[in-house]
C-alpha cells in the first residue's frame, strides 16, 4: 500500500519534526548529506545574477549553499511546512523565504533560470502536477535540479536498517522517520524519474550519483 501523503499529514509532520530535522539528518548522515548538496549544486554552475527557486527548501541548506557558491544570485526558498521555513529564516537571516506549495507556486512563467529540490519532490502528493509547476516558472532554457536517494542498491537496504535503529537510540519520532523510509522505497529510481520528468517539458542534462549511486541529482533542462 501507498504511504499516504495527504498534504495537511504531511505539512504537520514536519513541522512537528522541524526542531530537530538538522540535528538527525547530520546523525544518520555522519554530516555528510550538506557535502553532497554542496557537490551537486556546484554542478549547476549557476551564473552570476541569475534568479533560483529552491522548492521543498526545509531548513535552507541549498539556499545557503547556492549563495556561498554564488553570491549574487537572488534565491528563495519555499517550503510547505511554516516551521520549516521559520527555521531556514533563522540559520539564512539575509535570505527569503516563504511559505508556498510545489504544486500551486506563486510565480509567474519564466521567472526563474533555476529552480532545485532536495528530498522533497517524494513527499508531494501530487508529483506530476509539481513538476508542472517548476517547469512553468522556469525560463526555457533554465535548469531543474533533483537531489534524493538513489538505486536500490546495497548501501540503499542498509539505511533501512540503519536508520530505524538511530531513530529509536536518539528518542525521535519513529512514525515520522518510518513514513520517510517507505516513501523513499516508493519513489522511482533516478533512470525512471528523468523518464518521468522528460514527459513534462525537460530534457536530461546529467545524473550524478554519489556513494555508489545510493544519492543521486538529476539536472534536466526545460525544453
Amino acid at each position: 500500500m501507498s504511504e499516504d501523503k495527504n498534504p495537511q499529514k504531511v505539512q504537520s509532520m514536519f513541522d512537528d519534526v522541524s526542531s530537530y530535522y538538522d540535528f538527525v539528518n547530520n546523525f544518520i548522515s555522519f554530516g555528510m548529506h550538506y557535502f553532497l548538496r554542496y557537490l551537486a549544486i556546484r554542478e549547476l554552475k549557476i551564473e552570476a545574477r541569475s534568479n533560483v527557486l529552491d522548492t521543498c527548501c526545509g531548513t535552507g541548506d541549498f539556499v545557503k549553499i547556492i549563495k556561498r557558491l554564488s553570491p549574487k544570485t537572488k534565491v528563495i526558498g519555499l517550503d510547505f511546512s511554516p516551521n520549516m521555513v521559520k527555521l531556514a529564516k533563522q540559520k539564512n537571516p539575509k535570505g527569503t523565504f516563504i511559505v508556498g506549495d510545489c504544486t500551486n507556486l506563486p510565480f509567474g512563467e519564466g521567472e526563474f533560470d533555476y529552480v532545485t529540490n532536495g528530498f522533497g519532490l517524494r513527499n508531494i502528493e501530487n508529483g506530476s502536477k509539481a513538476l508542472d509547476e517548476i517547469n512553468r516558472v522556469l525560463k526555457k532554457g533554465g535548469k531543474f535540479l533533483h537531489m534524493d536517494f538513489g538505486y536500490h542498491n546495497i548501501f540503499w537496504s542498509i539505511l533501512d536498517w540503519v536508520v530505524p535503529v538511530l531513530i529509536r537510540v536518539l528518542g525521535k519520532d519513529p512514525d515520522a522517520y518510518g513514513y520517510l523510509i517507505k516513501t523513499k522505497k516508493e519513489f522511482p529510481e533516478p533512470d525512471e524519474l528523468v523518464k518521468k520528468m522528460e514527459e513534462h517539458g525537460f530534457r536530461c542534462v546529467k545524473v550524478c550519483n554519489y556513494i555508489f549511486g545510493t544519492i543521486s541529482a538529476q539536472i534536466v533542462e526545460k525544453l
